[in-house]
């Protein structure tokens, strides 16, 4: 799989990466979002990841309070990589806490991913007791002490995101990434300024739910009565019911047309859409439960869309902008 380089540092990565949520043991607010994964199922997947060309993993603290990160770092020991083999990302929880929690609990996360490095440390939302500086420099300190190597964003305005690289230039330190929510059923980065910006000032965007937590698969539109039987919350959401469904069934019906043209699936199509219509700015990190679904994750790179098809896609998914 072709790699790109992550923001302005040195570090490369592959266009997909993996997201490790799914990895918190049923633990916690987040964690409830998913069952809780057999060790054996969780090797399995980061060993189909790493087959297909992945190189790098992204976590949180917020993952099952650190469930998710031990059980990274456990199995890719236990499929023998070392430190160096591959890029960990991580992230701190900032509410409700002030920017000394930085500093603090960075043992907590290098105990965790041990004996595995954070190549890129993130704060994880934007609601915080401390200001954006105070934040800023707190992340920066830990780069100039050699605790992590880059800095990252999630889910941060275009204002708040500019803030936050004016501090960390001033200390020589890049802003590297902006993980945000983004999908085919949710471009608001493309209309609200975050892309843009990320654009101009060289940062990579992590698109996380890339897959609208399975949406763009189809299988809800096929069988909506699978939705019943989803663990936690997302059976609730808009795009989940019967209006949100029909909203974008016409999308998923032109993913199933170009899927077929291609022989891969609707979810590869809407991977593979993501990582190249805004050239290299975007990378991926879908999720997986199963091996095959980290199979299907990696497949997403290595079939190309005509102008055509991207921009049909395009067309009919400008109404999630």
């Amino acid at each position: 799989m072709k790699q790109r380089r992550l923001g302005r540092s040195d570090i490369e990565i592959s266009a997909i990466g993996l997201g490790c949520w799914q990895f918190s043991e049923g633990s916690g607010l987040a964690g409830g979002f998913w069952e809780a994964l057999p060790t054996q199922t969780v090797e399995e997947i980061v060993d189909a990841s790493l087959r297909g060309g992945i190189n790098w993993f992204d976590t949180a603290e917020a993952y099952g309070n650190g469930r998710s990160e031990r059980a990274l770092s456990n199995a890719l020991t236990r499929l023998g990589k070392k430190p160096g083999d591959v890029v960990v990302a991580t992230k701190w929880f900032p509410f409700p806490r002030f920017a000394s929690s930085i500093g603090k609990t960075i043992g907590d996360r290098l105990t965790h991913l041990s004996p595995f490095g954070i190549d890129l440390h993130q704060v994880h939302q934007p609601f915080s007791l401390a200001t954006v500086a105070a934040q800023a420099n707190a992340m920066a300190d830990l780069v100039q002490a050699g605790k992590t190597r880059t800095v990252g964003v999630s889910n941060f305005s275009a204002k708040r995101m500019r803030a936050f690289h004016d501090v960390l230039a001033r200390r020589g330190v890049p802003l590297v990434s902006n993980q945000m929510q983004y999908s085919l059923l949710d471009r608001r980065i493309e209309s609200n300024g975050v892309l843009a910006a990320a654009k101009e000032l060289g940062i990579t965007i992590i698109a996380y739910s890339p897959l609208a937590q399975g949406l763009l698969s189809g299988k809800f539109h096929e069988d909506p009565t699978l939705i019943k039987n989803r663990v936690g919350p997302r059976k609730f959401l808009p795009n989940f019911r019967t209006k949100g469904l029909e909203r974008s069934r016409p999308l998923i019906e032109e993913l199933r047309k170009i899927a077929a043209a291609h022989g891969v699936t609707p979810s590869q199509v809407a991977l593979n859409w993501l990582i190249h219509f805004h050239g290299d700015s975007v990378v991926v990190i879908p999720g997986a439960t199963k091996r095959r679904h980290a199979e299907e994750n990696v497949g997403a790179g290595e079939f190309t869309l005509s102008p055509d098809e991207l921009r049909r896609i395009d067309e009919l998914s400008r109404q999630f902008l």
